[in-house]
């Protein structure tokens, strides 16, 4: 039996997302921004309860495309706010909408999202070595440093501990740990 990071349990899901995704370096810019927006929803919340309400969010959010969730009105706002396949939380909503015209402009500024996002970290994966996740921290200074900058920029939801998930979910941090199968894939 493969050996996992402890947190992803036995929840089919939750194995997939571990073995597929998480902590493998993302560069698409829409991608990007669906993990960013996805982890801003999560916010109080279990990751599973998001990973379970993928697939609806990417239905109701236009598949993450910036552009057009930048243009939601209030029309679209109130059948978000009746989309039970959702997390149904007015500030949530909002955010999203607001860190899709920051999101814009950041890729305006920067030539695309990627470019922006993997500076804090240098370009390329930091490579942790926990042995549980005792020693994975919930933030960093570089987890602070981007979610100051972000914020100044407008985004909203993006707290230290939301952007080191981020950081973690895309690959910008590698911390599976070292009993881990997927570390072995990473080293």
């Amino acid at each position: 039996m493969k050996q996992r990071c402890a947190w992803c349990g036995t929840d089919p899901l939750y194995i997939e997302y571990h073995d597929k995704e998480w902590g493998r370096p993302v560069h698409d810019d829409m991608k990007l921004f669906e993990m960013l927006i996805l982890e801003g929803a999560q916010a109080g919340l279990s990751w599973i309860t998001i990973l379970r309400k993928r697939e609806n969010y990417r239905k109701a959010f236009d598949k993450f495309d910036a552009k057009k969730i930048a243009r939601y009105d209030k029309k679209k706002v109130k059948a978000l706010l009746s989309n039970e396949g959702i997390v149904r939380n007015r500030l949530k909503i909002a955010a999203t909408i607001r860190n899709a015209q920051a999101f814009i402009a950041t890729q305006k500024e920067f030539g695309s999202f990627d470019a922006y996002i993997w500076q804090f970290i240098g370009g390329k994966p930091k490579k942790n070595r926990p042995k549980s996740l005792k020693e994975i921290r919930p933030r960093t200074a570089e987890s602070d440093a981007m979610s100051k900058d972000l914020k100044n920029r407008g985004f909203t939801f993006v707290g230290s501990t939301i952007c080191y998930a981020f950081m973690q979910a895309v690959g910008m941090v590698d911390d599976h740990t070292t009993n881990c199968f997927r570390k072995k894939h990473t080293t």
